[in-house]
């Protein structure tokens, strides 16, 4: 597997992963549950949520999120 996007929140990672699935790619947020039980762990930490993609899907999955997500900060 392959991290192809790490968000702050789990509202960001679940969309993220809705995008890539809508265009065939199968998107994986190992951290959903954590994030949905305690998302204190996440909230102003280094840590953060990963999306990842099977190693063979990564380069794709950049390009669609490269072309279907907002610019950081708009």
């Amino acid at each position: 597997m392959t991290t192809v996007a790490r968000c702050l929140t789990i509202d960001q990672a679940l969309f993220l992963r809705s995008v890539l699935d809508g265009c065939g790619v199968k998107a994986f947020v190992p951290d959903e549950l954590t994030a949905q039980t305690d998302p204190v762990i996440f909230m102003g930490s280094m840590n953060s949520i990963r999306v990842q993609v099977s190693d063979q899907d990564a380069a794709a999955a950049q390009t669609i999120l490269e072309r279907n997500t907002p610019p950081a900060g708009s």
